[in-house]
């Protein structure tokens, strides 16, 4: 009886740690905890236009007649102020990022939305290539994949930067941002 009772607690908890490891066959097995990994498929497009424009005219004109006073002044005094100012601006950006980023899931909150983050960083000839992606996801929003479009995160923060010899020779060097400052 002891030793039945052993083995039924043994293949209990030998059960029980399998089913922790293993996937259920009827389920898809998606990040839900913190450590795990999730997919971020990115395709950001953004463009923005901005005009404006702006025209005042000011005009003030005065004339002083001597009338009665003629014989102290007999001129006639007169005058013209006028002011134009025309201004334009225009404004134009657009911007395309299609990527995937493989991010950790950090913390999950009391509401069951997962905190993540994460970066993919490629270098090529020198050159760093380096995505940043953070944000809060809801679980329903993960694909049977194990994948989130970047539109479903929630205070999303998607940045994408370089680094080496390309990006610096873009960068003008002190002395123009100086001058660049000073004028």
């Amino acid at each position: 009886m002891k030793k039945l009772l052993i083995l039924m607690v043994i293949a209990v908890a030998v059960s029980s740690v399998s089913a922790a490891r293993m996937q259920s066959l009827y389920t898809d097995r998606r990040a839900m905890r913190h450590g795990d990994l999730l997919t971020v498929l990115i395709q950001e497009n953004a463009q923005a236009n901005t005009r404006s424009s702006t025209n005042t005219k000011k005009r003030n004109s005065f004339r002083a007649n001597g009338g009665s006073l003629r014989r102290i002044n007999p001129f006639d005094v007169g005058g013209d102020v006028s002011s134009d100012y025309e201004g334009d601006g225009r404004t134009a950006r657009q911007g395309n990022l299609v990527a995937r980023v493989t991010v950790n899931i950090d913390e999950v909150l009391d509401n069951g939305n997962l905190v993540i983050s994460g970066s993919r960083v490629i270098t090529v000839n020198e050159e760093q290539e380096i995505i940043t992606v953070s944000g809060i996801v809801r679980p329903q929003d993960i694909g049977r994949d194990n994948t989130i479009f970047s539109q479903n995160i929630a205070n999303a923060e998607i940045k994408y930067s370089g680094q080496g010899s390309a990006s610096s020779a873009q960068r003008p060097g002190p002395l123009a941002r100086f001058f660049n400052w000073l004028f």
